[in-house]
């Protein structure tokens, strides 16, 4: 949930706050927890108290006034509203020399899909995610922060304005691979496709799928294969754009070392 008169962002879910405090604890404005989770998070209590922040503990109905949710799991920390760097050029050469690969959201829109998504790349490690200004996708929320688990703490989220001109600009430096059902090239090819580039691999919204103008300006476009059996029939279409993500970067988990 987003306090838009601070500006602050609330941050809740045990593994995320955790995750939050271990590695930056210094970005907690405020924090709120119940009973329950005392002993949990006692060792920040002091690096709080040496910062004068405010940490209280707090009934259940007032943790779910602050974060807009029933899931906070009886802890709050308000942070300063993340801001989204927007790619450079700079920062893109620096992937192609350390040979990173990245995840490219192409209107992803729902905050909990981008939550998983940011979770499975933390675990995969895949640090990196582009996702555009654009309002058909989702940002970094209260609820995509849950979602991850912590996760959003080992990854760069950076922003674009133009989905084309990236991948435009990525043309033979970074391996192109758009997620379509109907493609014809399957996910457990990346690795040998991407010989010593790093992927950039492309997710589309949750409903249309990836538009005809990244298509286009993809090297290949790959699928998941739902059964090995030649006979059996496709029951539904996709996977959730979240699934079909980690499956995506579990064939790229290793490009990295190659």
């Amino acid at each position: 949930m987003k306090n838009t008169r601070k500006n602050e962002l609330a941050v809740c879910g045990i593994e995320a706050v955790k995750a939050l405090a271990k590695n930056h604890p210094e970005s907690i404005r405020r924090f709120y927890y119940d009973d329950a989770r005392t002993m949990d998070f006692k060792s920040l209590f002091s690096s709080l108290a040496s910062r004068k922040v405010p940490y209280n503990k707090v009934e259940d109905s007032e943790l779910e006034k602050l974060s807009g949710t029933v899931h906070h799991q009886g802890v709050v920390a308000m942070i300063e509203q993340p801001s989204i760097p927007h790619l450079t050029v700079e920062i893109a050469d620096g992937w192609l020399h350390r040979k990173e690969s990245a995840l490219l959201l192409d209107r992803v829109g729902n905050a909990n899909n981008l939550g998983a998504i940011v979770r499975s790349a933390a675990f995969f490690g895949v640090k990196n995610i582009v996702i555009p200004l654009d309002e058909a996708q989702s940002s970094v929320t209260t609820s995509s922060y849950r979602v991850a688990q912590g996760g959003m703490e080992y990854v760069n989220v950076y922003s674009i304005r133009s989905i084309t001109k990236l991948l435009t600009a990525m043309k033979g430096k970074m391996i192109r691979f758009g997620t379509d059902v109907h493609a014809k090239t399957t996910a457990d090819k990346i690795p040998t496709l991407c010989e010593n580039k790093p992927a950039l691999i492309v997710l589309g919204n949750e409903e249309h799928g990836i538009s005809d103008e990244v298509r286009k300006n993809c090297d290949y476009l790959v699928l998941i294969p739902f059964s090995d059996d030649p006979n059996a029939t496709r029951p539904i279409e996709s996977l959730n754009v979240a699934q079909a993500a980690a499956i995506f970067l579990y064939e790229c988990r290793n490009l990295s070392k190659k």
